[in-house]
């Protein structure tokens, strides 16, 4: 099999899509099962990096391995991916009329075994948020499984005042710094 043979380790279809951005297709997908249960008084930026490359230390697959995680913080709190709407909720009122932070790491392990690293930081600011915008976001799903308790790339999106940093990490991938790494480890891209 070709050393450029591209394997992602995650079953994130947002994290596919964004990669077809670049014009790439992974050859396989293969979400990495890890604990991401953080560490206690972890960093939000130490807990995203960890992630990120215990993900990729995960996959074993022939060629390249690309990984990522993506935190939601307010402050040093490391806010959850939310299974339960209680939590989403939690989320969204903590997150209300405040800036947070997003991080999102991308890992890129190499066929010799090299890895690097490369993290996106950004800042998001939620308007001030009435209990029925709360309720009317989270009747809609989209919070499942969500860093945050909320996807930028839905409905939430109307409710961010702005954004300092990259969209497409706020979403899960951050391009620039994915094609930094590809084209700095001899992936061919563009």
């Amino acid at each position: 099999m070709s050393a450029l043979h591209l394997t992602l380790a995650s079953a994130s279809p947002r994290r596919r899509d964004l990669l077809a951005r670049l014009g790439l297709t992974a050859d396989a997908i293969s979400p990495a099962d890890i604990d991401e249960t953080p560490r206690s008084a972890e960093r939000p930026r130490d807990y995203a990096l960890r992630m990120g490359a215990e993900k990729a230390a995960a996959i074993s697959a022939p060629g390249f391995v690309l990984a990522g995680d993506t935190v939601v913080a307010a402050g040093r709190r490391i806010l959850p991916k939310t299974e339960k709407e209680s939590e989403a909720r939690a989320c969204l009122e903590l997150l209300s009329g405040r800036r947070h932070t997003v991080l999102s790491s991308v890992v890129l392990k190499a066929p010799d075994g090299s890895v690097k690293a490369k993290l996106s930081e950004n800042i998001v600011r939620f308007k001030s948020l009435s209990p029925e915008e709360i309720s009317t976001y989270l009747a809609g799903n989209e919070w499942r499984g969500k860093a945050g308790g909320y996807a930028i790339q839905g409905a939430a999106e109307g409710l961010i005042q702005w954004i300092r940093g990259s969209h497409s990490s706020v979403m899960g991938l951050p391009l620039y710094e994915t094609r930094a790494l590809l084209k700095s480890a001899g992936f061919p891209i563009g």
